[in-house]
C-alpha cells in the first residue's frame, strides 16, 4: 500500500495568470467542486484518503469497486469525488448537497446512496505508478503518465480536461460554472508534487451581494463575534438565512459585539434571544450552533463565489456596511443567474 501524503494545495488569485510569466509554462484545468481524494490501489486493496486525513473509503463502495476493477496497475492518484444530479435545464449538474449526504454513519444508508446517487472520480494528478514514485517529477510528466494510465477507462473514473491555452481556460471559467464547477486551476508544468504546499493557483468567481445581518455566533474563545449570519428576503416575504461571514481579527470580533449590541433582540427579562442554528452532517453533535438574534435592520455588502440552491456555497467575506440600503430591498433577485451547462460536455 502506498503512503498517502497531504495533498498539494492552491492559493487564490484574482485572474487567470499568463503562462509566459511562469518558467516552464502553466497547465489549466476546471476546478471541480467535490471532496478532494487521494486514491491508493496496490493491486489488492483500495484506500481513499481525504484532504483532512479522514478516510473516505467506507463512504464510496461503488468507487472502491470501480478502482479495483478498472485501474490497470497499482497507482496513487490525486483527484476529486463528485456527485451529479439531473436538473430541469440540463441532463446533469454537480450537487454538493447530494455529495455531502454520502458521509453517513449507517452502512445501510451508505449502501443505498451508492446506488441512488453514485459518485464519480475526476483524476487530475498521478503520484505513483507501480514501483515508480512520480512526486519528484514535473507535472508535465505526471500528466503524461496519468493520461496513459487512464486511457480508455470508462465511467465512473474520468480524466479531467487540461489545456495550456489561456483563452480556452477563460471560456471554461465562464461556462463550466453552469454545470456546478468551481472555477479554474493553474498548475506550473515544471514543478514537482509538493504535499501540503500552495504551489497551484485557483481562480474562482468573485461577486458581491447586499445581505441582512440576522444574528451572530459567539467566537469559540468565548469573546467576540465568531461569525455573522446573513439572510435575504424571498418571494414569500420571509427572511431566509443564506450563509455566514467569519475570519474577523480578534480586535474586530470584540468591536462587533459593541457595534451590534443595539440590534440584539431581547425577551421580557432583557436577556438576548437566541436562535437555533442550522447543522450539517459535518457538524459535531456536541457543537453549539445557537446564535444571538439581531433585529433585521442592518445591511452589509459581502463577496461570494457561487450559490448552491438558496445558500452561498462557501463562507462569504465582509466588504462593507451599507447604511444606505433598506433591508427589505435585499432579495434573491439581485443575485447573478448563471446559464446552465451540461456536465456531460465537461466530462467528454
Amino acid at each position: 500500500m502506498y503512503d498517502i501524503p497531504a495533498p498539494m494545495l492552491a492559493k487564490a488569485v484574482a485572474a487567470i495568470p499568463d503562462p509566459a510569466k511562469t518558467p516552464g509554462g502553466l497547465s489549466f484545468e476546471p476546478k471541480w467542486d467535490g471532496f478532494r481524494a487521494l486514491v491508493s490501489w496496490d493491486g489488492d486493496d483500495v484506500v481513499i484518503g481525504s484532504r483532512g486525513a479522514k478516510p473516505l473509503t467506507r463512504y464510496f463502495p461503488e468507487l472502491v469497486d470501480a478502482f479495483a476493477a478498472l485501474l490497470p496497475e497499482p497507482c496513487l492518484i490525486d483527484g476529486e469525488i463528485v456527485v451529479a444530479l439531473d436538473s430541469p435545464d440540463v441532463s446533469a449538474r454537480l450537487s454538493w448537497e447530494a455529495l455531502s449526504q454520502r458521509i453517513h454513519p449507517a452502512a445501510s444508508r451508505v449502501a443505498h446512496l451508492s446506488t441512488q446517487t453514485p459518485a464519480r472520480f475526476i483524476a487530475f494528478d498521478l503520484l505513483a505508478r507501480a514501483e515508480r514514485d512520480l512526486q519528484p517529477e514535473p507535472f508535465a510528466e505526471r500528466r503524461t503518465q496519468l493520461e496513459d494510465l487512464l486511457r480508455g477507462i470508462p465511467d465512473p473514473i474520468h480524466l479531467t480536461r487540461a489545456t495550456t491555452d489561456r483563452a480556452l481556460a477563460e471560456r471554461w471559467l465562464a461556462q463550466f460554472e453552469g454545470a456546478g464547477l468551481d472555477g479554474v486551476v493553474a498548475k506550473p508544468l515544471a514543478q514537482p508534487y509538493a504535499p501540503g504546499k500552495r504551489t497551484m493557483l485557483k481562480i474562482k468567481h468573485a461577486r458581491t451581494a447586499d445581505v441582512v445581518a440576522l444574528g451572530y455566533r459567539v467566537h469559540k474563545s468565548g469573546a467576540g463575534v465568531g461569525s455573522l449570519l446573513v439572510g435575504l428576503y424571498g418571494s414569500d416575504g420571509e427572511l431566509h438565512q443564506v450563509g455566514g461571514v467569519s475570519a474577523f481579527s480578534d480586535a474586530r470580533r470584540r468591536e462587533l459585539v459593541d457595534e451590534l449590541a443595539p440590534l440584539v433582540e431581547t425577551d421580557a427579562s432583557g436577556h438576548a434571544v437566541r436562535g437555533d442554528g442550522e447543522r450539517s452532517r459535518f457538524t459535531p453533535g456536541d457543537k453549539d450552533t445557537s446564535f444571538v438574534r439581531l433585529r433585521p435592520e442592518r445591511v452589509l455588502e459581502v463577496r461570494y463565489d457561487q450559490l448552491e440552491g438558496a445558500r452561498f456555497r462557501h463562507t462569504v467575506q465582509f466588504e462593507r456596511w451599507r447604511p444606505d440600503r433598506d433591508p427589505r430591498s435585499c432579495t434573491f433577485d439581485q443575485l447573478e443567474t448563471v446559464p446552465a451547462y451540461d456536465l456531460a460536455d465537461v466530462l467528454d
